[in-house]
């Protein structure tokens, strides 16, 4: 049986840019292993000029999110400080009568900081002994067969667990200071 190549949004900082196209090259366009969907250089997508966040966010959904199912936020050392990547994460999780949020997977960059973006953070399990959550996170892919079984699980949590997502209304509204 073939793999199903689901369509994945791309979340992360920009400084983390080179590390995000080798990841989609790696792993979309070698590999197959999903379809990537995002704002990067290895992604097809326009840039969106606007300080307006309700437009942005508007336009992430509808250009972006609208047919992905996966959000994959890549996690380099100041992912958590980006409001960006905040807004999409609100976004993807957003639930609405006709649409189903999308499952959502952290994956570290080797730049990693052992941070989390505080939305994505609010989605783990922090309790001892761990009850079930919404989100899960990962080490960098050591093969493509571990990063399809991650994806294919945050695809499925998306109906099995979303009675357990955290998603309070107020944005960040500034990027964070990250040294």
């Amino acid at each position: 049986m073939a793999t199903v190549r689901r369509k994945c949004f791309i979340s992360y900082h920009h400084a983390d840019q080179d590390a995000v196209n080798q990841f989609v090259r790696d792993f979309d366009q070698a590999h197959n292993c999903f379809i990537a969907r995002g704002l990067g250089e290895e992604m097809p997508g326009d840039v969106i000029n606007s300080n307006n966040t309700d437009y942005v966010m508007a336009k992430i959904r509808e250009r972006f999110l609208a047919d992905s199912t996966v959000t994959i936020v890549l996690l380099g050392r100041c992912t958590w400080a980006r409001r960006y990547v905040d807004w999409e994460i609100q976004s993807s999780l957003r639930r609405g009568q006709y649409s189903t949020p999308n499952g959502l997977l952290g994956i570290k960059l080797p730049s990693y900081s052992g941070s989390f973006p505080e939305r994505f953070n609010q989605n783990l399990s922090s309790d001892f002994p761990r009850i079930d959550c919404y989100a899960r996170h990962m080490s960098y892919p050591s093969s493509t067969s571990a990063l399809v079984d991650a994806i294919e699980e945050a695809y499925q949590r998306r109906t099995t667990h979303q009675n357990l997502i955290v998603n309070p209304r107020a944005r960040m509204s500034y990027n964070r200071q990250c040294q």
